[in-house]
């Protein structure tokens, strides 16, 4: 075996192998994008993820979505819009715009892959981390109603996803395959819903809740996150019962646990407007039975022991109900998956408000404050740098109070009792 021929197989292999952009405490997260981005929905669920679930410490996030954007676009101006900003890791979803709405071109793709490129480079020569996204993928029915317009737009959208998943392999950064997600979710989603269930949106590109939380579950795997929220393990006989980090036991008496929680589930709140439909694409628990969300990011287990063979034993957390085997229990069952609805709904609702608030901010901040500054002013140079520092400062503010939302310990019960 040659030299050349045994680095070509390492090479190979090392290629083939995932690269994760782990997470890391303190980190600054930016994410960037066009107007789905903007739209402030799969970046608040990331926010509220990293804040609530806290997959590591610390880690804070900036958006910078804007409508009408291509990656050429955003490299023009990454260095005063974003990279002043000094993010530890980012995110990139662009391709949208870049394909022009058109069957694949050429020429486009060559730009496209080059300004993927530079957006890279420019991230790494500033000492950022950052996963390349995908661009989703457009509705199969309701992009221009027309399902053989989707399907020729989504074969433009396919070839950037294989452009960027080539261009993180050639520099050894991570990859998020929206596009695959979206359009495995979308497929199995209409085949259970019906052909006008939109997941990329009533007009066929802007998803509603349900294609933005497919979106935050491929970029927050693709960031590391391994999905371990906390485990509860009791032991019935024993009355004994322990928690991991996060989940502090306050009482047990052998039927009623209290804990405190401040490692939280992630929670699938519903608009009350929505009056519960799963086939509403505002409803994001419609995609669950779809999407693996739970069982990757979000595994929050009771184990319960001393149950005695062939019985069956209540569980009551929050104010839901269900009966388990004894054999699912000693193996360990998902809160977070099993209750939907559970103690952590509201507080968890609340912080995604102000995570929300803040996005709303940034999104002025970016665009009107700190590019005004730059480009609608380019006669008075001093502003930039105040500009700057008076936008991060609130910012900082409003990221503040979500923070303090998410690190509020959740007191919590949860009740086990053997059946006849």
């Amino acid at each position: 075996m040659t030299k050349r021929f045994l680095l070509t197989i390492l090479a190979a292999v090392f290629c083939s192998v995932p690269v994760r952009a782990q997470l890391k405490p303190d980190d600054h997260l930016a994410i960037t994008g066009d107007s789905i981005t903007e739209q402030k929905m799969y970046s608040v669920f990331i926010e509220d993820y990293l804040l609530a679930c806290k997959p590591q410490a610390h880690v804070s996030t900036l958006q910078y979505g804007w409508g009408g954007e291509t990656s050429w676009g955003f490299l023009a101006r990454i260095d005063n819009d974003c990279l002043q900003f000094h993010p530890t890791i980012a995110t990139t979803c662009f391709g949208m715009n870049d394909g022009g709405y058109a069957a694949p071109n050429p020429e486009r793709m060559q730009k496209y892959r080059e300004a993927m490129t530079g957006l890279a480079d420019a991230f790494a020569k500033a000492g950022t981390r950052v996963v390349l996204g995908s661009p989703g993928c457009v509705d199969a029915n309701t992009f221009r109603n027309d399902p053989a317009q989707a399907e020729i737009y989504n074969q433009t959208l396919a070839a950037e996803r294989d452009i960027v998943k080539q261009i993180a392999q050639e520099k050894h950064v991570p990859f998020a395959d929206v596009y695959s997600a979206m359009h495995d979710v979308m497929d199995k989603a209409k085949a259970k819903y019906g052909p006008s269930y939109a997941v990329a949106g009533g007009d066929g590109v802007h998803p509603g809740a349900n294609g933005h939380l497919v979106m935050a579950y491929a970029f927050l795997k693709a960031l590391g996150c391994d999905g371990n929220i906390g485990t509860i393990t009791v032991d019935l006989p024993s009355k004994k019962a322990i928690g991991t980090d996060g989940q502090t036991i306050k009482s047990f008496d052998g039927t009623t646990l209290t804990l405190e929680s401040t490692r939280w589930p992630y929670c699938f709140w519903v608009d009350p407007k929505l009056d519960g439909k799963l086939d509403d694409p505002g409803n994001h628990r419609g995609v669950l039975p779809f999407l693996p969300f739970n069982q990757d990011l979000n595994r929050y287990m009771l184990v319960v022991t001393g149950v005695p063979a062939g019985r069956k034993a209540n569980v009551t957390w929050g104010d839901t109900s269900r009966e388990f085997t004894a054999d699912q229990l000693s193996k360990g069952i998902n809160l977070a998956d099993e209750f939907l609805d559970n103690p952590f709904v509201q507080p968890f609702r609340e912080l995604d408000k102000l995570a929300r608030a803040q996005q709303n901010f940034e999104t002025v901040m970016i665009k009107n404050l700190v590019h005004g500054v730059k480009y609608d002013l380019p006669d008075n140079p001093e502003l930039i740098e105040p500009m700057a520092k008076a936008t991060s400062k609130r910012q900082q503010m409003l990221s503040e109070k979500a923070v303090a939302a998410a690190a509020t310990p959740v007191t919590h019960t949860i009740r086990v009792e053997v059946l006849p």
